[in-house]
């Protein structure tokens, strides 16, 4: 599996391992399908669960990813081999998703409304181990977030992707990083990622209501 031509992915997408979302992978996979994603990250919080699940049945390359609530707001790790514990320094976090030869993502580093987001403080030792950050993710409300998090990719050299940040099938397929090849590494989707266009569409603010009524159903029916 080597595509050459480009190829739509999404690098930030929770499945029903998450406790704030209740997608199925089938139906994740379907709704990549019908919308041309071919690439995907699973990353759900906390666990590789969901991310091998859908890799298990998709007929399209899925990354296994893991969102990590560390000490500092949260980390995604991309092409990890097994979890890495919640609750650690954001800088032990990173090193050790390197250590499986993995890559680091800074999630929605600058939205208000989000308690997870990483720590200021800790931006300047962390930054050196981060691969990429999400230049746009489609669940923030307000735009100077994503404006605040494109200039801190460029003032630090870091690749920019765009992220739909899925906790509901139809979030995905509108907001997507286009990337000009991809070869199955690591290494590759650094490279890539560098020269990717990013295809911004935000989300309905009526999202983050579906995400509170997945928290609430989810103690109740389980995944």
């Amino acid at each position: 599996m080597t595509p050459r031509s480009p190829l739509r992915a999404d690098f930030h997408i929770h499945t029903r391992w998450s406790p704030d979302s209740r997608t199925d992978p089938r139906r994740l996979i379907a709704r990549c399908l019908g919308r041309g994603i071919g690439l995907i990250a699973v990353t759900d919080h906390n666990t590789i669960a969901g991310a091998q699940e859908t890799a298990r049945l998709a007929p399209f390359p899925v990354i296994i990813g893991e969102e990590v609530k560390t000490a500092d707001g949260d980390l995604i790790g991309l092409f990890l081999q097994e979890e890495v514990p919640p609750g650690l320094p954001a800088v032990e976090t990173a090193k050790r998703i390197k250590e499986q030869g993995g890559l680091v993502v800074l999630p929605h580093p600058y939205d208000v409304l989000r308690l997870s987001v990483i720590r200021k403080a800790v931006l300047g030792d962390l930054l050196p181990l981060v691969d990429a950050v999400e230049g746009f993710n489609a669940r923030n409300v307000f735009g100077n977030a994503n404006a605040r998090a494109m200039a801190l990719a460029r003032a630090h050299g870091k690749a920019a992707i765009a992220v739909s940040d899925a906790h509901h099938p139809l979030e995905v397929g509108r907001t997507y990083t286009l990337l000009p090849f991809y070869e199955g590494t690591p290494e590759s989707l650094r490279a890539a990622m560098r020269e990717a266009t990013l295809v911004c569409r935000p989300s309905s603010p009526l999202v983050h209501l579906i995400t509170a009524v997945n928290r609430v159903l989810r103690r109740f029916g389980g995944r």
